[in-house]
């Protein structure tokens, strides 16, 4: 792993075993199958599904302000264990499919999830840039969505809606890190790797990563497209720039608990922070 701080990391190409080249299965063809295959097992479904939430939002009577998108719900209100491992049921399933971009990793030739920057190899230089990363992004993103929201652009997001129970926080705290590494893993470094095998130009390539995260936060209204579009340039750029996608997960995972948790401990408290 040495030298990966100078520039992009050199990538070793596919290596697609059992198909012979110029055939009807050639290795890019693999590729592509493969990547549609993972998104529609992830957020590729999950941005379908925003999509008929939003047009739900928009043709529903009244303003998009006045209605919510809640993020982490109850599964089973008034059943405080059975709704615990609801979200632990949740929250372990959502993980399978970066379990199998390991497993496709490895099968190219690769050493895993090692080859898109996610280890344990530089743990304080993947902090000290993953909380940089969240702190300029965290007010500014906050600024736009409170301005979204004020202009009838986006629902009230409601980060959290839990029981006041003991595992309420290690609950928020678990969701928001499945949310970094499901996020990360899936629509940053691994489809940047595979559009850059398939041959997608640098820049096409930021605008289907970039565009992709959008459209999975569709639901929350047009502010929240935008604005985590604009999130997934950033991410982009930071990505190629490093060459490891531990920072942006990092980064990920503390803007996730300070939103969770945040909104646990202020919404009803204070008048700037807007409730259903």
């Amino acid at each position: 792993m040495e030298g990966q701080e100078r520039g992009v990391r050199a990538e070793p190409e596919p290596v697609v075993v059992g198909l012979d080249e110029g055939g009807p299965g050639t290795g890019r063809a693999v590729l592509r199958t493969e990547t549609l295959l993972v998104l529609a097992l992830s957020l590729g479904a999950s941005g379908v599904s925003a999509l008929i939430s939003f047009i739900g939002s928009l043709t529903k009577p009244g303003g998009l302000k006045d209605q919510a998108a809640t993020l982490n719900g109850s599964y089973a209100p008034g059943r405080p264990w059975l709704d615990l491992a609801w979200q632990l049921f949740g929250i372990a399933s959502a993980l399978v499919p970066v379990l199998l971009v390991a497993h496709l990793l490895t099968r190219e030739g690769a050493p895993g999830l090692r080859v898109l920057g996610f280890d344990r190899s530089r743990p304080w230089g993947d902090l000290g840039r993953g909380a940089l990363v969240a702190a300029g992004i965290g007010s500014a993103g906050l600024a736009f969505y409170l301005a979204a929201r004020a202009t009838g652009f986006n629902l009230t997001v409601v980060p959290e809606a839990l029981p006041d129970v003991w595992w309420k926080f290690p609950v928020l705290i678990l969701s928001a890190v499945q949310n970094s590494v499901v996020e990360e893993v899936i629509v940053l470094a691994y489809l940047l790797r595979r559009l850059d095998q398939l041959g997608w130009s640098p820049t096409a390539a930021l605008l289907a990563s970039s565009v992709l995260r959008g459209s999975y936060h569709l639901y929350q209204g047009i502010g929240g497209f935008i604005g985590n579009m604009v999130m997934g340039v950033v991410f982009v750029l930071a990505y190629r720039r490093w060459g490891r996608v531990g920072p942006l997960v990092v980064a990920h995972a503390l803007l996730d608990i300070v939103a969770f948790g945040g909104y646990a401990l202020l919404a009803g408290k204070v008048g700037w922070l807007p409730t259903p």
